[in-house]
């Protein structure tokens, strides 16, 4: 259950940014929101006691699940076009 919290504000994320349209905002607001939610992430499963690199992990879940969604909203929507056009 530990795990669930950070794929899903990946996801959020994903979402969130998928329609900024300079890369590099998009790529500065992933490693902002991946960075903020991490540590949120690490606090609620309580891992910040035990130690602060479990906020790279969890940092890197967020950040990796959002690059995922991105990327799976961008051939969905190609492959919508294609569709729509034949």
């Amino acid at each position: 259950m530990e795990e669930v919290f950070p794929v899903l504000a990946g996801v959020a994320v994903g979402l969130a940014t998928h329609s900024v349209r300079p890369v590099w905002l998009r790529i500065c607001l992933f490693v902002l929101f991946g960075l903020g939610l991490g540590v949120i992430a690490s606090w609620i499963s309580g891992e910040l006691a035990v130690s602060w690199v479990y906020v790279l992990i969890d940092s890197g879940q967020v950040i990796g699940a959002g690059a995922m969604t991105a990327v799976g909203i961008t051939f969905w929507l190609r492959r919508r076009a294609w569709w729509m056009a034949q």
